[in-house]
């Protein structure tokens, strides 16, 4: 070899041994960048058996064999019904393949559903810390570890939307009652105004120390109690001593009422709510308060107030990860994934609208040990909003021409929005409401022309959509149609709805009116109905003798009767006593058959 390509050859080995420490000193600063912005794959199993955690290590980018055995495994730990040791399997999984959205977003399903329903529904709080841990799996590590993966905001909107606001679930109430208990005591007076107070709120406690004021008030409670020495949990402390002053010492709870009603306090509290919906349920006060702004009802008494939404209902917050995974996916193109989560916000815009209103009430539930036991249980009752009838409409206009400037046909969402404008038609006549009705059938003629069914006058309509439901429906079915309708109508009565109330009965008197009149003809009593009176008096009873309501509630009816329809009051008593009577005679007649 010439000493020329000998020189060449040793330059090159040199050059390169060069670039390579060069690049050995940039690989440091690399890693912790790629630290930084989570880009990092292979990040250690914890807890993990020794063998796994070697096996991870030693095989390196073969650990997709391992990610496939630990699926198999998990699934067997399912059908077995060791729920603990698949969640963990679960666990290993994602950390395993944390880029992978799809498996933290089965994984979250598969405890959500799959493992909460293969409990049994008596056991409801173990139900529901199966969800819980689905949510929070997807909340709390799939979202972090794929920011801008708009599957994962729509799989945690399903959640909330579908397992816990709908009723698919034989332990639905219970859910919806935890959810009402962990965020209530969070929200203040839950109007738009303490929304701003919480996002206005420091967001570190650093922050909050800053004040000479708050840590004094800070440093007495810890005097009191070592466990506000600890920035960790001083938070979770604070609010704990708040909502269950049982757990503490008199001496702590004095420096409560000795700062109550101070602006230290109040802005500590504020601080307190707003850090736990931070760090806790991942819930951003500035976003809620865009969200109150957009979504939030319509006041009555003054139209252009809005009011904020209700954050202890399922359904606003699967409104929120819907909304959050939009504006984080940052998406400018017509996606299916995009539409399936545009349809979680106006889903749940549409279940607000039809059971936005909740009621929580005690009722008397036999014990699973002793059925002649009798235990009160708390549940809950949802019923329609109608002030979320033109956000839900403007909604869906609005994401009609959102896809429709996209080039993309908007006629996808004709159907769901002609459907719930023939709702709301009725809904708002029912109510009482004939102005709005009329003013939403002029809208649904005007956008849906083609449509025969609304070529008619308004009551007309209304009513024709009444005998429809009507057509197949029996003695018995009717007699307990119109027994309910006056039954929820009493309920809304209770409860000073009164526009509600008088929509009920009129609806139930309307149907009333179109069975006689269908049936006047007919000459056996067997298909006729009892007289409307009557009637009323079985939907009063009927309110008047359900558990499921605060028996405060029934009271405060029967006052307010008696006070402000003392006609229907009297009727009621007349009537109660022919029923009585009339009861009597057929309990003799049937002794007396009985004794020949």
């Amino acid at each position: 070899m010439r000493l020329r390509d000998i020189i060449i050859c040793i330059f090159c080995i040199l050059a390169a041994a060069g670039l390579m420490f060069v690049g050995s000193q940039r690989l440091d600063n690399i890693n912790a960048q790629r630290s930084e912005m989570k880009l990092v794959m292979n990040e250690p199993l914890e807890n993990a058996p020794p063998s796994l955690a070697f096996a991870t290590v030693a095989l390196g980018a073969f650990r997709g064999l391992i990610v496939d055995v630990l699926w198999i495994r998990a699934d067997q730990l399912k059908e077995e019904g060791k729920f603990f040791d698949a969640k963990q399997l679960a666990e290993w999984i994602t950390t395993l393949q944390p880029r992978f959205a799809a498996v933290w977003d089965f994984h979250g399903w598969n405890m959500a559903y799959n493992i909460s329903v293969s409990i049994p529904a008596t056991r409801p709080q173990e139900r529901w810390q199966w969800v819980k841990n689905g949510y929070e799996l997807i909340r709390d590590k799939g979202i972090p570890a794929n920011p801008k993966n708009i599957d994962l905001y729509r799989s945690i909107g399903w959640i909330f939307q579908h397992k816990i606001g709908n009723v698919m679930d034989d332990c639905h109430k219970y859910y919806k009652l935890q959810l009402y208990h962990s965020l209530k005591p969070m929200l203040g007076d839950e109007s738009q105004e303490y929304f701003i107070k919480l996002a206005d709120a420091p967001k570190t406690l650093n922050k909050v120390l800053a004040d000479p004021c708050t840590v004094k008030f800070l440093n007495e409670l810890a005097s009191t109690d070592s466990r506000f020495a600890n920035p960790d949990e001083l938070v979770e402390n604070y609010l704990t001593l708040r909502q269950q002053p049982a757990k503490f010492s008199e001496k702590t709870f004095a420096i409560i009422d000795k700062y109550r009603a101070t602006q230290i306090l109040e802005d500590f509290d504020v601080f307190a709510k707003s850090y736990y919906l931070r760090n806790t349920w991942k819930l951003e006060p500035e976003i809620m308060v865009e969200l109150n702004q957009e979504f939030g009802p319509i006041d009555y008494k003054d139209p252009n107030k809005v009011l904020a939404l209700d954050w202890t209902q399922a359904d606003t917050h699967s409104m929120y990860w819907g909304a959050l995974g939009l504006k984080n996916a940052g998406k400018t193109e017509y996606s299916f994934e995009e539409l399936s989560t545009d349809r979680i916000i106006f889903h749940s815009i549409q279940n607000l609208y039809t059971r936005g209103k909740m009621i929580i009430y005690t009722s008397n539930m036999p014990s699973n040990e002793d059925s002649n036991n009798i235990l009160q249980q708390e549940s809950v009752f949802l019923y329609p909003d109608l002030r979320f009838f033109d956000r839900y409409d403007a909604l869906l206009r609005n994401l009609k021409e959102k896809y429709r400037q996209r080039g993309q046909e908007d006629e996808i969402l004709d159907v769901p929005h002609r459907n719930m404008l023939k709702r709301a038609v009725l809904l708002f006549y029912q109510a009482g409401h004939t102005d709005k009705a009329m003013k939403i059938y002029n809208s649904l003629r005007k956008d849906y022309p083609n449509d025969q069914e609304i070529q008619v006058s308004l009551a007309e309509y209304a009513r024709t959509r009444l005998i429809n439901s009507l057509k197949d429906a029996g003695l018995s079915d009717v007699t307990e149609i119109v027994t309910f309708m006056l039954h929820e109508g009493y309920a809304r009565y209770a409860v000073h709805d009164d526009d509600e109330a008088y929509g009920r009965e009129k609806m139930a008197k309307e149907v009333y009116n179109v069975y006689v009149k269908q049936f006047s003809d007919e000459e056996a009593d067997r298909v006729k109905l009892p007289d409307y009176e009557i009637l009323m008096y079985v939907g009063l009873s009927s309110f008047l003798n359900d558990a499921r309501y605060p028996e405060d509630m029934r009271l405060n009816l029967v006052e307010r009767i008696k006070v402000e329809r003392p006609d229907l009051y009297e009727k009621m008593k007349v009537k109660e006593a022919e029923v009585i009577k009339e009861m009597e005679q057929q309990q003799q007649q049937q002794e007396q058959q009985q004794g020949k």
